[in-house]
């Protein structure tokens, strides 16, 4: 009876700890998911796919993937770059994390990745994830997860492939493999107008891109030609040139991801526009239609 007992108990203690196994597993599943919010996903991205984000993913994203660009990374790294910032922040540029981690790649000052201010820079923190990638030998030839965990080193390196699917349909958009690809839905009152908007803009554009007169802008074709101006002398919004139609959407595709937190109202490229107020791409039958430049209106000063 005693060895029956035993037996009847060491079961039930077998299955209490698969139970509480499965929990866990669940738990993390989930919250996996749950790192992406489900509410205000107001961008929608399609290419080749279907990726919605809200407004500062959109962003962070937008600008991982042109500091990929400006340092002459392919288009692979930008794939890694995003799965990473997926998996590690959910594209969030979060101010805290596991011990000392900051930022959108959750990296650590004490692993020697800079200071929490500068990680708290997502222009910086994508550098220094492009530079470290950089450094890793071949690769370019491994799965996503794979190069991702050669640089970050977590304890659950199989965790960046599952973001790998949503990483290439944003990396298509914002490299400018789709046309009218990124659409995000603005409302409420702009976080900037008028000449604030537009000094944003540019400045944003310079920093992301290297355009406004840089070497690296004239490089690719590319520059900030000037700012619009209305009747009153008042800034309206700013052109930028493009070499290529390629360009042209990258370009656009930012405007456009950026448009929350820079107050863009309108974006015109390629005889298409996309507007705050709708919230997508519409063909346009006048106005600015050339293949080389890229106009942005911003909402004007109250």
């Amino acid at each position: 009876m005693r060895v029956r007992a035993r037996a009847v108990v060491a079961g039930f203690v077998v299955l209490v700890v698969v139970a509480v196994i499965g929990i866990v597993l669940g738990i993390r599943q989930v919250g996996d998911r749950l790192r992406l919010p489900l509410a205000g996903r107001t961008c929608t991205v399609q290419a080749e796919g279907t990726v919605s984000l809200n407004a500062h993913q959109m962003a962070n994203a937008a600008t991982i993937a042109a500091i990929g660009i400006r340092r002459g990374m392919p288009e692979r790294a930008v794939v890694v770059a995003l799965a990473t910032a997926y998996q590690e922040s959910g594209l969030r540029n979060l101010a805290g994390g596991d011990r000392d981690s900051v930022g959108l790649f959750q990296q650590r000052p004490s692993q020697g990745w800079g200071t929490p201010t500068e990680i708290r820079d997502p222009r910086y923190a994508a550098d220094r994830f492009y530079a470290a990638l950089k450094k890793v030998r071949g690769w370019e030839d491994m799965r996503v997860t794979d190069a991702a965990q050669k640089v970050q080193r977590s304890a659950f390196p199989e965790a960046y492939e599952k973001w790998a699917d949503d990483s290439e349909v944003l990396t298509r958009a914002l490299l400018g493999e789709a046309t009218g690809a990124v659409s995000c839905t603005v409302g409420g009152d702009p976080a900037m107008r008028g000449a604030a908007a537009a000094a944003a803009l540019t400045e944003g554009l310079t920093l992301d891109w290297g355009l406004a007169g840089s070497a690296a802008g004239r490089k690719r074709g590319a520059d900030i030609v000037g700012s619009r101006v209305n009747g009153d002398g008042g800034l309206t919004g700013l052109t930028v040139t493009a070499a290529d139609e390629r360009a042209g959407w990258r370009y656009a595709h930012w405007l456009v991801s950026h448009a929350n937190d820079h107050g863009v109202k309108r974006v015109r490229f390629g005889g298409q526009e996309w507007s705050a107020r709708d919230g997508s791409w519409k063909r346009v039958t006048n106005g600015e239609k050339s293949a080389d430049r890229v106009v942005a209106e911003v909402h004007a000063d109250v």
